[in-house]
């Protein structure tokens, strides 16, 4: 094999080591908030300007248009995730009664600069694990999420996460739980 034929590397996205740390520690706090039921501290991180999306995605061919951005299961802004939040204290969420017992792992960070000094673009694969009660069945929602986050004096808060669903058609009877 010559120096020519050798696969030529690609490094991170993130020449930043410590953009990097930041965005993969928020996700994981993220995660842990979320899983152990501290939805009000996860609400916390949000960004008052905060765009939350699921788009639908279709088996289309090409690959290239599957995912129908016009077309949303859940578009949600921070004031959409107060009323889900607050609708969860009540007796009308029945699609978390009993609640969701969850475990998220988060992994394939990657963190991105762009134009915008106060913003970052965080690409990261989440897969939930949600189980009901005393329901012996369980569900696994694979996922790639985009995300956007603003980076304040405060820390880093989520401006925007556009989640793109592994599958067309849902496994999981609802998404009552935040991805």
């Amino acid at each position: 094999m010559t120096t020519t034929d050798t696969p030529r590397i690609v490094p991170p996205v993130s020449a930043n080591p410590e953009l990097q740390a930041l965005a993969t520690q928020f996700l994981a706090l993220e995660a842990r908030l979320l899983d152990e039921g501290r939805e009000e501290e996860w609400y916390g991180l949000l960004d008052d300007e905060l765009l939350y999306t699921v788009p639908i995605r279709q088996a289309a061919e090409p690959r290239s248009q599957e995912i129908d951005r016009n077309a949303f299961r859940i578009r949600d802004t921070k004031a959409h995730v107060r009323t889900r939040l607050d609708r969860l204290n009540t007796d009308h969420a029945y699609s978390e009664i009993p609640p969701s017992r969850t475990l998220r792992i988060v992994g394939s960070v990657e963190v991105e600069q762009i134009d915008r000094p106060d913003v970052i673009k965080v690409s990261s694969a989440l897969l939930v694990y949600r189980q009901r009660g005393i329901d012996p069945h369980f569900d696994l929602i694979p996922c790639r999420r985009y995300d956007q986050l603003r980076l304040t004096p405060s820390g880093p808060r989520l401006l925007s996460r556009e989640i793109v669903l592994t599958e067309t058609a849902l496994a999981t009877p609802n998404l009552g739980v935040f991805l």
